[in-house]
């Protein structure tokens, strides 16, 4: 097992910090990525509907349960996906919701989920609220142990708080140096909500080659790839790398031996530049 630490969420759960992502990975290859995660020591995988390879990533759960990995020590992750969540009201809305999960579930080869997210808040349609009530369902029937969301804002996130009895236990955003979401992270922090990063790396679009990074990296004996998720884990953030390569997907779980202190930061602060890599959540309406 690795020594990645955990993050307690509001309900009483714990996730492990540091996970492993399959976003962009083929259903055909990702059995062999996942099944190569956990021997090298994961126990969080994310997920999603959209990305169709919850089979895939089953088969590698299934392989790992039966090597003897317990699957109270895995934490997965998958997501509900956009189609139809325009419209997602009142009873149908709900009974769409529950056989969106049953066929994450049913891929994915599990009993339970440990995290349920809703991918997209499309805020532009108003009806993630009533989604929402239906991931509270799920979390009271225990086919669900923690319910979140994906992409959420301020303003989406605190109509759940005001509206709903369930708060989320972690929203999933892009993060990463170039774009570390301060004033999120905050409102987080303020409500007792995780912040989750996808595409942690800034999907190697210039970020791992930053001069000020490169120089922390060599300073620490470490790549630029472990400088990043190393800032993550420091800055309380969990992170979810995705890699299909067996070196990299080992070397990106040995971020815990070293330590970034003032100056590191200082210089890490320094390379943001405020662009997004993905859509902007309040805009997004991709079905």
């Amino acid at each position: 097992m690795s020594t990645i630490p955990t993050v307690s969420l509001n309900n009483g759960a714990h996730i492990p910090q540091l996970g492993f992502g399959v976003w962009q990975v083929p259903d055909a290859e990702a059995t062999a990525a996942v099944r190569t995660a956990i021997e090298a020591g994961y126990r969080s995988v994310d997920t999603a509907a959209i990305y169709e390879n919850e089979a895939g990533t089953g088969q590698a759960l299934a392989e790992a349960l039966a090597g003897g990995v317990r699957r109270e020590d895995l934490y997965i992750t998958t997501k509900l996906w956009n189609s139809g969540t325009a419209d997602w009201t009142g009873e149908q809305g709900r009974d769409a919701v529950l056989r969106a999960f049953d066929s994450s579930l049913d891929k994915l080869g599990l009993d339970y989920l440990d995290l349920y997210l809703i991918h997209w808040p499309r805020p532009m349609h108003g009806s993630y609220l009533n989604v929402w009530k239906a991931f509270e369902q799920l979390l009271a029937d225990g086919r669900v142990k923690s319910v979140g969301v994906s992409n959420f804002g301020p303003e989406q996130l605190t109509r759940l708080l005001e509206e709903s009895s369930v708060v989320p236990v972690l929203n999933q955003v892009e993060l990463h140096p170039h774009f570390p979401q301060r004033q999120l992270r905050a409102f987080h922090a303020q409500h007792g909500i995780a912040t989750e990063a996808w595409s942690p790396l800034g999907q190697g679009k210039g970020l791992l080659t930053e001069p000020a990074l490169v120089k922390i990296a060599e300073k620490h004996g470490r790549t630029v790839a472990q400088v990043v998720l190393r800032w993550h884990l420091q800055s309380g953030v969990i992170a979810i790398p995705k890699s299909v390569t067996p070196s990299r997907i080992k070397e990106n779980l040995d971020v815990t031996g070293f330590e970034l202190d003032a100056e590191d930061f200082a210089a890490i602060a320094a390379v943001e530049t405020g662009v997004r890599l993905g859509p902007d959540p309040q805009d997004f309406d991709w079905n």
